[in-house]
């Protein structure tokens, strides 16, 4: 089944940053796993590597299943890690964007001994310190500003939208105009 947050994502990078090539959950030749979204704007030459976590209950929560405890910044420090590798290797010419898309991150409260939004800040700092690459952190506000401007692009465009999300939203802005009308 499609992944529709990646599917956002991935409109995001075509529609508002101009790439011109987008995959989903490209598979890495060197080491297992896959990137999420991977996007190219080919006259910029800029590369997008995305890591999308889409959990709407518990926000960025992923746990360990050893441990039995929350893993975010090892498992996200892995994957970009992972990701800068393959992205100096194979596009050595090109800006490169690496970016980390979540809608819910939490903020615990001070003192608690897990805190998404604290570990969203230290693995921008580890990729900072080992690689000099900043990740880009695609949450909470930032997120609904992105989502802001696929319905703003929707809402304008005549033609009929490929792609699911994009589809849904032309409808949905659509139908809201055609009620106002009618009063």
């Amino acid at each position: 089944m499609e992944n529709l947050g990646e599917t956002l994502v991935g409109d995001y990078l075509k529609v508002i940053l101009g790439c011109d090539f987008v995959e989903y959950n490209l598979y890495t030749p060197d080491v297992q796993g896959e990137i999420d979204v991977v996007g190219i704007n080919a006259e910029k030459k800029e590369l997008y590597i995305c890591e999308v976590a889409t959990h709407l209950e518990t926000g960025l929560q992923y746990v360990d299943p050893k441990l039995k405890s929350p893993d975010n910044v090892g498992r996200f420090v892995k994957k970009f890690t992972k990701n800068i590798e393959y992205a100096n290797k194979y596009f050595p010419e090109y800006k490169k964007r690496f970016m980390l898309w979540s809608p819910i991150v939490r903020n615990q409260k001070t003192g608690a001994k897990f805190n998404q939004t604290n570990d969203v800040e230290e693995i921008r700092r580890q990729m900072l310190e080992k690689f000099n690459y900043d990740v880009e952190i695609v949450c909470n506000h930032n997120y609904k500003k992105c989502f802001d401007e696929l319905r703003a692009y929707a809402r304008t465009e005549t033609k009929e939208l490929k792609s699911p999300v994009l589809r849904l939203l032309q409808i949905e802005e659509k139908l809201n105009k055609h009620l106002k009308r009618l009063g």
